[in-house]
């Protein structure tokens, strides 16, 4: 049996992916790409992966960002961390995008991405908890970070698979009742 395939227009096929796949500030960013203000929370609160922040600054470029400090950080190779730490401040200037205030600020950021990707069937329950372990830790267990809707999952990893604190698909259920609430919470 063959396939007959009709010829689609490259401009088509880019408007539609760009409409399927907006990020958490709604502009026109690829789902595995994170906005500036995610970048810049994650910055904040020590777990950015600086080896992919010239590829992410490049889309933001694309989705319509400018600037002198943005097209400097799309430039860099990535493979110097520091490069990217120190060219980020001004890239996300050039975004509009301030640093977050406190850890508390940059985890609801964080948090509410975690939420978003869990309940979209893009990640999984026990990924999202040590996640959120991961950032309660970069903050030092902060109170303000554990009071957050799923930061009162912190420690619920470590339950998974011991049976201690309920089945898997229990803790499971937990973690996407927290995301659920994280979402009510701040739901931008």
């Amino acid at each position: 049996m063959s396939v007959t395939r009709q010829p689609v227009s490259i401009a088509a096929v880019t408007q539609t992916r760009a409409v399927q796949q907006m990020d958490v500030t709604g502009a026109g960013i690829p789902d595995d790409v994170p906005s500036p203000v995610l970048a810049a929370a994650w910055a904040r609160l020590g777990i950015l992966r600086t080896e992919r922040v010239p590829l992410w600054a490049a889309h933001w470029i694309v989705a319509g960002h400018d600037g002198e400090q943005l097209v400097c950080l799309a430039g860099l190779h990535g493979d110097d961390p520091r490069d990217v730490r120190d060219a980020l401040p001004g890239a996300l200037a050039d975004c509009g995008v301030a640093w977050p205030e406190s850890d508390a600020a940059a985890a609801a950021v964080a948090f509410t991405h975690l939420a978003r990707v869990h309940l979209a069937g893009r990640a999984g329950a026990l990924w999202v908890a040590r996640t959120v372990e991961e950032i309660a830790r970069s903050c030092g267990y902060s109170a303000d970070v554990l009071a957050l809707p799923l930061g009162r999952v912190e420690g619920i990893a470590d339950a998974w698979g011991a049976g201690w604190a309920g089945t898997d698909e229990q803790l499971a259920a937990t973690v996407a009742a927290a995301c659920a609430e994280q979402l009510a919470a701040r739901p931008q």
